[in-house]
């Protein structure tokens, strides 16, 4: 199991700073595209087993669940499109299933770049964590 570390979502996030704020690139302009049909959810809006599973992955585990860290396929083709490995995703626990249930946080490797799906990955909401 990977577990992505935080401080290389940091300088990813500050490459892609750097890039948008020099003029920006096709590359940039495509994944925006692609971003656009994310929503978005504040991050005092998750339901708080969503918190605590953003505290986990920024603590490194220990998750509750073997599959947690795995890398994400993005099969669905909702989130932009990136190599194999650049996504992974983690249970947020739902109280009173026998079963990992639906709900997910998909990691990408920029820095607090999270996504939310309550409905096993028919729909994402990137996690905007200032509000």
């Amino acid at each position: 199991m990977r577990f992505p570390p935080r401080l290389t979502r940091l300088g990813a996030a500050a490459a892609l700073l750097s890039g948008l704020l020099a003029g920006g690139t096709a590359a940039t302009t495509t994944a925006h595209a692609a971003a656009s049909a994310v929503g978005s959810i504040c991050y005092g809006d998750l339901p708080s087993q969503a918190h605590d599973t953003l505290e986990l992955i920024e603590r490194g585990g220990p998750f509750p669940y073997s599959q947690d860290g795995t890398v994400f396929q993005n099969r669905e083709r909702i989130l932009p499109s990136r190599a194999s490995g650049y996504y992974h995703e983690y249970t947020v626990v739902t109280p009173g299933s026998a079963t990992r249930g639906a709900r997910r946080i998909v990691t990408g490797e920029q820095y607090r770049e999270d996504y939310y799906t309550a409905d096993h990955y028919a729909s994402f909401d990137l996690v905007d964590h200032g509000c």
